[in-house]
């Protein structure tokens, strides 16, 4: 096993296990769980390997991956052994990179999501080489939940019931016929390519006329609310303040919770617990977000400096103190990237030269309403000081 590819820090790079990224607190180790589900021990031997070889926390992106932070370069390849003993990568580096598929977080075995994402995982090796950002979003459950999840493919519901494959900026889709949908959505990549999209590097920029095959017609069924903190169907959905969760709380809490039969991953920085029977009368959610009104839920915020060498600026204690003061959707950046968030916000923050710039109704990297501020100078605008 040769050692990780670690040459600084590269914008637009997409890093999974094979191809961890250096970042300001160590190597930073994605990991693609199949169908976003880990089983109870996936799940402890996880956080033992987080760590064993990692400073202890754990981040859970928008796109349903953990992320393993702090990782040693002496301690890279000890890791990797670990996660494939666990099944949680493919021992085949290409195929890891091309497993960036996101699936309905509520998926029950032998459904439509269950079906198509096991055969897309199987056919990987049939799809062209593809930008490292390039996913997928198998959305087949009976209502769409993932609309607002990056992907530059999907597979959705309709109104009518019927599946559509949809291409990212586009906002109709294309009928599918059972069973071919993996085939489409194969050829559809291939076309993508051959059509020099990978030049754009993402499907929404890419703005060739899609092939007769492909013609979009069909509008996809509006979206489902977000999951609810709480009871749910599998079990509970407990929040994680900005994605991250520290191992050793994570470890915890499944060790003491033997109900816990698995956890599934969601792009909205939530965790579904299955279990067959409920959880313990006092739960120890410490390091969780329990509470379903929590303003915790409507912030989001990258991992900032120093951790990140491209933000300029502190994030999640600012976001930890200004969320309670700001009403709607909070987005602290550290850079103008905004890997936190895509989408707008109501009051978004970003790290320009040690600053804040402060934007309304805004994506990462908009003009700003006002600039240059200090952290005292944010709070004190929002009455948090």
């Amino acid at each position: 096993m040769s050692a990780p590819d670690t040459n600084g820090v590269v914008k637009g790079w997409c890093p999974d296990a094979w191809r961890p990224m250096m970042a300001g607190d160590g190597l930073l180790v994605r990991v693609r769980p199949p169908l976003a589900r880990l089983t109870r021990v996936q799940v402890l031997g996880l956080c033992e390997a987080a760590a064993r070889h990692g400073n202890g926390q754990i981040d859970l992106t928008t796109r349903a991956n953990l992320q393993i932070r702090g990782v040693r370069e002496d301690s890279w390849r000890p890791l990797i052994e670990a996660l494939l003993d666990l099944g949680l990568i493919d021992p085949d580096p290409a195929l890891e990179a091309r497993a960036n598929i996101l699936v309905t977080p509520d998926w029950c075995e032998g459904d439509d999501t269950h079906r198509i994402a096991e055969e897309l995982r199987a056919r990987l090796p049939e799809l062209p080489p593809l930008p490292g950002k390039f996913g997928f979003v198998i959305d087949a459950g009976a209502t769409p939940t993932l609309k607002d999840a990056p992907a530059d493919v999907r597979i959705e519901r309709t109104i009518s019931g019927r599946l559509i494959l949809r291409a990212a900026g586009r906002n109709l889709g294309t009928p599918l016929s059972p069973d071919i949908e993996v085939d489409l959505l194969i050829a559809l990549a291939h076309w993508f390519v051959k059509s020099g999209g990978a030049v754009s590097g993402r499907m929404a920029r890419h703005d060739a006329i899609l092939p007769v095959w492909a013609a979009a017609t069909t509008m996809p069924r509006a979206s489902a609310p977000r999951i609810r903190l709480g009871e749910h169907p599998l079990g509970i959905a407990l929040g994680l303040p900005f994605g991250r969760i520290a191992a050793a709380a994570l470890h915890r809490f499944v060790e003491a919770e033997t109900a816990i039969e698995a956890i599934r991953l969601t792009p909205s920085h939530i965790v579904i617990c299955e279990t067959k029977v409920p959880l313990s009368g006092k739960p120890d959610t410490a390091g969780f977000i329990a509470d379903p009104g929590s303003a915790l839920l409507r912030a989001d915020a990258c991992v900032g400096a120093p951790a990140c060498p491209q933000a300029t600026v502190e994030t999640r204690d600012l976001a930890l103190r200004l969320a309670p003061c700001v009403s709607g959707r909070l987005h602290v950046s550290g850079c103008a990237k905004g890997c936190a968030s895509a989408g707008p916000a109501d009051v978004t923050l970003i790290g320009r030269d040690g600053c804040y710039d402060l934007a309304f109704d805004a994506r990462a990297g908009a003009p700003p309403s006002r600039a240059g501020l200090d952290a005292a100078q944010v709070l004190a605008h929002f009455g948090a000081a």
